[in-house]
C-alpha cells in the first residue's frame, strides 16, 4: 500500500533524489505526498504536479497505488 513520487529536472538536484515511494496512509492530497517525502521541505512557487501522467492541483486526491510526479516550472524560448 504505498504512493510512488517523482522529482525532475532542479528538484531532483535541490533533494537529492530522483523519487521515493511512501506509505499510502500518509497522506490524502498531492500536497501531503510532497511533505511526506520531503520531510516537511516548503513547496516552491509554481510548481507543476501530475497524478499518474496527467497535471493535477495540490489539492487533488490520491490513492494506494497512484505515482505523484513533481515538476519545476518550465521555461524556454
Amino acid at each position: 500500500m504505498s504512493i510512488q513520487v517523482r522529482f525532475f529536472a532542479s528538484l531532483r538536484e535541490q533533494l537529492g533524489q530522483g523519487g521515493c515511494e511512501i506509505p499510502a496512509a500518509q497522506a490524502a492530497t498531492v500536497q501531503e505526498v510532497w511533505e511526506v517525502a520531503t520531510q516537511g521541505q516548503a513547496l516552491p512557487q509554481n510548481i507543476l504536479s501530475a497524478l499518474n501522467m496527467e497535471y493535477v492541483a495540490l489539492d487533488h486526491p490520491v490513492a494506494d497505488g497512484d505515482e505523484v510526479a513533481y515538476f519545476p516550472p518550465v521555461t524556454g524560448g
